[in-house]
């Protein structure tokens, strides 16, 4: 009789604490509540724009620069490729790989694979010297040079690799939408700044000479990022993100003789959606 009692009395203490609980207003912790201690990695796909960029060649017999060069990117659009790993580096990629260090502030390694096409017989100014001037199509009257593919080809398509460190801080606006099953729904912005070099594979036929298509670093950049992240049933997000830098590149190879180069710089403006998993070990 004694045992039924006490265990009668455990029962109500245990529900009375639930229901003070419940009317308290005390519920469990969400596992969104706090992001220290998290991973994250995720899997895109961009589309960029380019400002005009000053080129300038040199080797053991020229030395010029064309101004003002337009560029685009070279988009593959909705296709299978971005998830097929044999295929992977051929369209326009972002992958990142982070971690939170406190709750709003992340570290991340990640690489933008952009591509960078200049773009075939635009007019532009150029000064300096190079061999058989007017033998590649591209003498104009006015002073001014043809981008014949005679004359110049030039991109980075496999491809202009910004591999970068990124510090981001990340903010919950669940509440400005309403929402507060965090665990089920979260809604976050964020913004970041990241430094990095710059590894291209510059495919460039300069002048006849022979076509040159390898891996180099040439150079750094600068970029910062905001964008708004949508996170489902916890460790799932997809995410937008504007991004904008600067890319800074003095060593970039030209032909298969090393004392062949060019270099450029300029501004970028990337359009992103990426989709990852977050989760902690």
């Amino acid at each position: 009789m004694k045992t039924k009692l006490i265990l009668l009395a455990l029962t109500l203490c245990g529900f009375s604490t639930i229901t003070s609980a419940q009317d308290l207003g005390i519920n469990p912790e969400k596992y969104t509540a706090h992001n220290k201690g998290k991973f994250f990695v995720s899997w895109g796909g961009n589309r960029e724009s380019y400002s005009k960029s000053d080129i300038h060649f040199k080797g053991n017999d020229y030395d010029f620069t064309l101004y003002d060069v337009e560029a685009r990117d070279k988009p593959k659009g909705w296709h299978v490729d971005y998830i097929n790993p044999a295929r992977m580096t051929i369209p326009q990629t972002n992958f990142r790989l982070g971690y939170f260090i406190s709750d709003h502030y992340s570290v991340t390694l990640g690489v933008d694979h952009m591509k960078y096409v200049m773009y075939q017989n635009k007019a532009v100014d150029f000064s300096g010297n190079y061999p058989n001037v007017g033998s590649y199509g591209e003498t104009l009257p006015n002073g001014q040079v043809l981008l014949t593919e005679e004359f110049l080809t030039f991109e980075h398509t496999d491809g202009l690799n910004y591999v970068h460190t990124e510090v981001s801080r990340f903010d919950d606006i669940s509440k400005l939408f309403r929402i507060t099953d965090t665990d089920k729904i979260q809604i976050n912005i964020t913004e970041g700044l990241g430094v990095g070099v710059l590894y291209p594979k510059t495919n460039t036929q300069l002048l006849g000479r022979d076509r040159h298509d390898d891996f180099h670093i040439s150079g750094y950049g600068l970029s910062a990022k905001a964008g708004l992240n949508i996170t489902f049933f916890k460790h799932f997000y997809i995410q937008g993100e504007l991004k904008g830098g600067y890319i800074n590149m003095p060593d970039m190879r030209t032909t298969k003789n090393s004392d062949d180069s060019a270099s450029q710089h300029f501004t970028f403006f990337q359009r992103i959606i990426a989709v990852g998993g977050i989760f902690r070990l």
